[in-house]
């Protein structure tokens, strides 16, 4: 083999291999999993599409579709601890009954206050779009509100975030943002407000809480507590 014809083959090994790393590199690249969704996600993108699905849902009676939405909500949330947050520095001094009573107060107002919110949203679906951490076991699970028909294409998609916390593997959701506003912050503030005026009267509250619930489920506007 003369020189000329060596250094042409030595080149067309070279060649070989570079093309043969590529292919190598190609395959590895179209072959790796995408980005897993961490365990938070999943269980927002699973469990709260099937919420909306139960809202969506016209083919049951109005009082059967609410009971099965209360089912979800209460399953999905924890909402007694939610409850006590929302009581702010009045849950210190209440008794332990008028704390059950309006746990179970604010347990109605809740669902009706979600279930009014979420179907103004009818048809969309839930894409989860992220995720942080505040600290271990307490997540932001970001997420957008879609609309699958393209009837609302060109519309910026509502922004909904979820809080989980991740209780010795059992997840639950402790507040839900809805376009920027934190519903149980903006509850507790809500409340707050209207003990500092009827003298740390948590009873009042419960009654307040059921007048508003009524009000709600008849289709009158989602008031804020005073």
């Amino acid at each position: 083999m003369t020189e000329h014809s060596s250094r042409l083959s030595a080149v067309a090994g070279v060649k070989s291999l570079v093309a043969a790393c590529i292919v190598a590199a190609a395959a590895i690249l179209t072959s790796a999993p995408a980005i897993a969704a961490s365990p938070a996600e999943t269980y927002v993108q699973d469990n709260v599409q099937r919420g909306l699905q139960i809202l969506n849902n016209h083919t049951i009676p109005d009082t059967q579709r609410r009971a099965e939405f209360r089912d979800f909500l209460t399953g999905l949330t924890d909402i007694r601890r939610i409850a006590v947050f929302t009581l702010g520095a009045s849950r210190r001094t209440a008794s332990p009954a008028d704390i059950d009573s309006f746990v179970n107060a604010f347990r109605d107002y809740a669902v009706a206050v979600y279930e009014s919110r979420l179907t103004q949203y009818s048809g969309q679906a839930l894409k989860v779009t992220g995720s942080s951490d505040r600290a271990p076991g307490d997540s932001i699970v970001s997420t957008v509100l879609v609309d699958p028909s393209g009837k609302t294409a060109g519309q910026q998609p509502i922004e909904v975030d979820f809080r989980v916390l991740n209780d010795n593997g059992k997840f639950v959701v402790i507040d839900v943002s809805i376009a920027g506003v934190w519903l149980a912050i903006e509850e507790r503030d809500q409340f707050s407000a209207f003990l500092e005026q009827n003298n740390d009267n948590v009873p009042a509250l419960v009654a307040h809480l059921s007048d508003l619930t009524r009000h709600i489920r008849t289709g009158g506007p989602n008031a804020p507590v005073r």
